[in-house]
């Protein structure tokens, strides 16, 4: 890294450091996540199998009145967070008093980061009771699951989630291993390491592992005997898409570095990238991996209807309402219709009520439109989910960009890069909303009460009122 207007963020906010932000920042994104899904009482806790308790029902109905209340797993987080981030936040301040900005400072209390890193690691791994053990645990199980699958078992929901976020940190993941080199004896903060010969692969090779897991997921979801469905191996289709971005720009880098030897440093200056056949490729790559990965999120992920074929959106049949009385009114309250009483709801010739008496009830045929491109059950207000939308597909776009490591060579020093990735993680943070949700409707659906031995027809669903206690009965 030259002597120019770079130097000052590597100086005051180093690259080892800017790894422990993004995994703080991390830590909290995934507290909020919590804690906002609990607010809306959407139990992700059940959802994510966090406890043993998996009704996957919303908090405060009177469906789950016969389970336990539901502990609230966002507080220990939050209490990780707090000892986590005043670990790491001391350990800047007292690199920042050491070094005073001055650039040959630097590197003399380079182990400031390296003590706090390592902090860091042995309470991960400590087999102690302290700092939310429960949590630590909680976070290797799933990364253990993640790294050594089980072939021959289903894959938990939670490890779906937590690997899609590991994706999201796949250029963190290439920073840890550049900040490893950085702290080695005859390393630098100030300069990227050298990468040389078949050492140019490594940091690709690093950022690719996230999607590998992902898409070793998606290939054993694929050959389960439960699995009726080419869904997983076009989930599958999508992480491959990650490779030749990540590995075109490692290529690019290597032709960058080839050339300047052969020209020189001006090279770098010039717009040869628009005459080079593996920028078109990887220009190509990245468009492929953004809009199919954003079209995979709002049709898959979310269940939205808005890029899927007139002929398969769910618009202008009855939409299918949760079997949850608050949830239904937050539903109704989205598309400006009153909330329903509890009548029975007709599809067809089936007819469904929430007790004995109701069945002698007329039968009233419910439709509520909803907009156009959404779904029938909405948890959240209704500007979320065209804003999210629009967030996404802006950050989708510049994702590939952050997994180009041939860019991060001219501004590893700025905060560009750091922002990109801050981006991605606001990114992740706003996509696992909306993903645990259209999860828990998935599952209400599916997971009929105890009322409903033979299950619930799968275009008639129950709407309950809080007032008819008599539904375990029924």
């Amino acid at each position: 890294m030259n002597a120019n207007d770079d130097v000052p963020f590597a100086v005051t906010f180093p690259l080892p450091f800017r790894v422990l932000f993004m995994v703080g920042l991390g830590i909290v994104g995934w507290a909020t996540n919590l804690h906002g899904l609990h607010l809306q009482s959407i139990d992700a806790d059940a959802a994510l199998e966090l406890r043993p308790a998996q009704n996957y029902l919303p908090l405060g109905s009177s469906l789950t009145s016969t389970t336990s209340p539901a502990s609230p797993y966002y507080k220990p987080v939050y209490r990780l967070f707090t000892w986590y981030s005043l670990w790491c936040f001391l350990a800047w301040v007292l690199f920042r008093a050491s070094t005073q900005s001055n650039v040959f400072l630097v590197d003399i209390f380079r182990y400031i980061p390296a003590v706090c890193s390592l902090g860091v690691l042995i309470v991960l791994i400590c087999p102690f009771d302290i700092f939310q053990r429960r949590v630590r645990d909680a976070f290797l199980l799933a990364a253990t699951r993640c790294l050594l699958p089980a072939t021959d078992k289903p894959i938990h929901f939670s490890d779906v989630v937590f690997a899609d976020v590991f994706t999201s940190f796949a250029k963190v993941l290439g920073d840890v291993w550049l900040s490893f080199c950085m702290l080695l004896p005859g390393g630098s903060l100030l300069t990227l390491p050298s990468q040389e010969n078949w050492t140019q692969w490594i940091l690709p090779t690093v950022m690719s592992i996230p999607y590998f897991i992902r898409l070793r997921q998606c290939l054993i979801e694929h050959k389960s005997p439960v699995n009726t469905s080419q869904r997983p191996l076009f989930n599958a289709v999508k992480y491959a898409t990650a490779f030749p971005v990540i590995f075109l720009s490692a290529a690019q880098r290597i032709a960058v570095s080839e050339l300047v030897e052969a020209k020189g440093d001006q090279v770098t200056r010039q717009a040869w990238h628009g005459e080079h056949p593996l920028f078109r490729l990887w220009l190509l790559a990245a468009a492929v991996n953004s809009l199919y990965s954003f079209w995979w999120d709002i049709t898959n992920d979310w269940g939205l209807d808005l890029l899927k074929p007139r002929s398969s959106q769910s618009r202008g049949r009855p939409p299918r309402a949760l079997m949850l009385p608050s949830l239904h009114s937050k539903a109704a309250s989205l598309n400006g219709s009153p909330r329903l009483a509890p009548d029975p709801i007709v599809d067809g010739s089936t007819t469904l009520a929430s007790s004995p008496s109701a069945m002698n009830r007329p039968a009233v045929q419910r439709h509520h439109p909803y907009p156009y491109g959404l779904r029938a059950v909405l948890l959240y207000p209704l500007p979320v989910y065209p804003l999210i939308i629009f967030f996404n597909l802006v950050l989708r776009l510049t994702w590939s960009i952050k997994l180009s490591s041939h860019l991060h060579s001219y501004s590893e020093g700025s905060a560009l890069i750091f922002w990109l990735e801050m981006a991605e993680v606001l990114r992740r943070w706003m996509w696992v909303f909306i993903r645990v949700e259209w999860e828990v409707v998935k599952k209400a659906k599916d997971k009929p009460p105890s009322g409903f031995p033979d299950g619930i027809p799968g275009d008639a669903i129950e709407l309950v009122s809080p007032d008819h206690a008599d539904y375990d009965d029924a």
